[in-house]
């Protein structure tokens, strides 16, 4: 009797390893990167693309599958590919940042990114991760369930990627060297995007509007993307109600609104159902500046959705809030929580191994002798968190260095809070010249394999106080509470949310406030943690984590591919 359970066992398991491996695949692709000369704004301008679109193609995968990128850079430039938002798990060499987890692939050569899609279902995106060419060389990544598993919403009728992004009437690579070279804040955007089209608003733009057809009682997913550069936006339907589903490929305990308030780097997964009278409707979205003082391109994009039978009246247009409003922006991002019975669903880590406190925001750098720069006080703009200011090291990437344990690419003393107290967000101290200057260095940190990491990311009003989209390479964490002003443990640690949180890659930390986040390091590699503000990143605005080797094989950091590109 036993014999035949046994062999009826062994069959189980043999049919459920054979399901299992049919149901993941892998997703070939080939990025054909090189300049493509394009008509916006009623004039012509060269940009670099991929494959010869903007935006780039969409990659389509399934949890589980295997996703394999043949790029040939063709391009005047270096560059490389970061797969915004994907684990890598066991597979940092893919990940991508310039000089963090490889060097640049140069013009004229190839390198191939390999890695597996695990844990993760929703939205996220690939973009450029040298310089500013993210502002053209960017795509949408979906991952849908394996075969046989479902959304956990009704499914939808369509699925569509919606990338909003920004636009400039001149090459981008010259704009950020412009503004490194002088010292001030880049030149702001000529328009906003959706799908790489300006819309209506835009002179010479009517022909490039973006339009989706919708059939009245059908339901969409919209899959929507921030690839802006440098501003975070207000996304709206004329007359419509949203769903979110999910953000940062996480799926979200459903959350009906009229608005999604989107940072550079984020992704929302919403539903909208076209239950309006038949008509058209103008999708529409224009920046939520945190900072008014800033200077941005205070612009409206807008495509249009038009139901199957609609005549020739004027689409409606949705009133969109106020660029400056803050409270629309708070109660978004601070009401949306997890779906714990969702696939995928991690609880909260109730263990810390580690606690820090990190301050971010901008400061000044020396201009130089007989020199002046457009930066406040004649000096340099720069960035820092917990006053040390990031520089990426010039010959050999932060993960070969790790791999191949060399010295002196970079130092693992990141403080764990601020070497010095103040008032943070009193903006009294905004041109304190005490605080302005913080020194330059490639300071990590070192955490040990499955260490869990408690961090409260204060912002400060040094120069201006603004909103910051922090983004953190190889993981998704918790985020367990948001507020305003100078962080207090006593009084805003009781707001943790420990029960359903929502868990994301990218946290817009809110103006002059704070956000406390908590993950798991567990996955070896240097990851990298920025502000994706992509004006902020040259000038420091960043860390990373060096997370050790765990204590079996299958924890360890593989050896780098053989075509790694070298510097």
């Amino acid at each position: 009797m036993a014999r035949p359970v046994l062999l009826l066992l062994l069959c189980a398991f043999v049919l459920l390893a054979s399901s299992t491996r049919a149901s993941a695949a892998i997703v070939e692709h080939s990025f054909d990167v090189k300049n493509l000369t394009v008509r916006r704004l009623c004039g012509e301008q060269v940009i670099t693309a991929v494959n010869g679109s903007l935006p780039g193609p969409t990659i389509r995968a399934q949890e589980g599958d295997t996703l394999v990128v043949h790029v040939h850079n063709r391009s005047p430039y270096s560059l490389t590919i970061h797969w915004h938002g994907v684990f890598q798990l066991m597979s940092a060499w893919a990940d991508g940042p310039d000089m963090v987890t490889q060097c640049p692939i140069r013009p004229g050569t190839k390198y191939t990114y390999r890695f597996k899609i695990t844990q993760q279902e929703g939205t996220l995106w690939w973009h450029a991760h040298t310089s500013w060419l993210r502002a053209t060389v960017y795509g949408a990544l979906i991952i849908r369930p394996r075969s046989g598993q479902s959304y956990p919403f009704p499914k939808p009728d369509k699925e569509v990627p919606i990338l909003l992004g920004e636009w400039w009437n001149a090459n981008v690579v010259d704009v950020e060297n412009q503004a490194l070279a002088s010292g001030g804040g880049p030149n702001g955007s000529d328009a906003y995007t959706i799908n790489g089209k300006p819309g209506d608003l835009y002179p010479c733009s009517q022909n490039q509007t973006y339009k989706l057809e919708v059939e009245k009682g059908k339901t969409y997913l919209l899959r929507i993307i921030n690839a802006a550069l440098n501003n975070q936006l207000f996304y709206k339907v004329a007359n419509h109600k949203l769903t979110v589903v999910g953000v940062d490929a996480e799926y979200t305990k459903p959350y009906v609104t009229d608005v999604v308030v989107i940072a550079p780097g984020q992704t929302a997964d919403v539903l909208l159902t076209a239950d309006q009278p038949v008509g058209s409707y103008y999708m529409a979205a224009h920046p939520y500046a945190s900072q008014p003082a800033i200077p941005f391109a205070s612009t409206t994009t807008r495509g249009i959705i038009v139901y199957d039978g609609a005549g020739s009246a004027a689409p409606i247009m949705p009133v969109l809030p106020a660029f400056s409003d803050t409270p629309t922006a708070h109660k978004f991002f601070s009401n949306l929580t997890g779906l714990v019975d969702g696939p995928n669903w991690v609880p909260v880590p109730s263990h810390v191994d580690k606690h820090m406190f990190v301050t971010i925001g901008l400061g000044l750098d020396q201009c130089g002798t007989n020199t002046t720069c457009q930066g406040q006080n004649g000096q340099r703009f720069s960035a820092s968190m917990n006053n040390a200011s990031f520089v990426f090291p010039p010959s050999l990437s932060m993960l070969q260095a790790f791999f191949f344990n060399v010295n002196g690419v970079y130092t693992p003393d990141f403080p764990s809070k601020p070497p010095v107290k103040f008032d943070y967000t009193n903006t009294n101290v905004s041109n304190n010249t005490s605080l302005l200057f913080a020194p330059k260095s490639t300071s990590v940190t070192k955490l040990k394999f499955n260490e869990t990491v408690e961090m409260v990311l204060q912002n400060t009003a040094l120069i201006a106080i603004e909103n910051h989209p922090m983004h953190l390479h190889g993981f998704n964490f918790h985020v367990l509470a948001q507020g305003f002003g100078n962080y207090d443990p006593k009084r805003d640690s009781k707001k943790f949310n420990l029960v359903n949180p929502q868990r994301r890659n990218t946290i817009a930390v809110p103006v002059g406030g704070w956000a406390v986040i908590r993950f798991q390091a567990n996955n070896p590699g240097v990851w990298l943690m920025h502000c994706h503000l992509d004006v902020h990143l040259p000038w420091g605005l960043a860390t990373a984590f060096v997370v050790e080797n765990g204590p079996t094989p299958s924890t360890m950091l593989p050896p780098p591919p053989h075509d790694l590109p070298q510097c």
